[in-house]
């Protein structure tokens, strides 16, 4: 979800609330407690150099039970970042929320609750670093035999 799409659903809103992989909420009387720009620089593996740049959200339990953040404080959090940071509103947004460890999210709405999406690793350079492709497996049950090129006995062909 780009920072664009948060701020408009935002705006519309009543209230926030995010969705665990798991389906489970992230506590109501969360706190973000970060949104910034993350730059990564970094080299992949098949010696490409990459630049890579994310909002970043921090999602964080409180113990403060009687504060909720509301749509429109959150909107005026992104704004102030924006101008600030000089964040482009194009950008993808991460989220970081700490369950047993931190964790980093995608960001999507499925109507009701912006939802948090795991992310996976990949390589970015397959063709450069020697991996093997996988090859596509197949169920011998699904795999339908060819017809014999040989002639059946009661064929004449014999």
């Amino acid at each position: 979800m780009k920072l664009s799409e948060i701020k408009d659903i935002l705006k519309q809103s009543e209230t926030i609330a995010f969705e665990l992989p798991n389906g489970s909420l992230v506590p109501n009387h969360f706190h973000v407690t970060e949104v910034g720009k993350v730059t990564k620089n970094f080299i992949d593996c098949g010696g490409t150099v990459r630049n890579e740049e994310v909002v970043n959200f921090q999602l964080w339990e409180a113990d403060d039970y009687d504060h909720r953040l509301h749509p429109e404080k959150l909107v005026n959090i992104i704004e102030l970042s924006e101008k600030t940071l000089q964040i482009d509103d194009a950008l993808e947004i991460e989220v970081e929320y700490q369950g047993a460890t931190i964790g980093k999210y995608g960001l999507d709405f499925n109507g009701r609750h912006f939802t948090l999406t795991t992310k996976q690793t990949d390589c970015l350079a397959k063709e450069n670093c020697g991996i093997p492709e996988t090859k596509q497996k197949k169920k011998l049950s699904e795999i339908k035999a060819e017809p014999a090129a040989s002639c059946s006995p009661n064929s004449g062909c014999c």
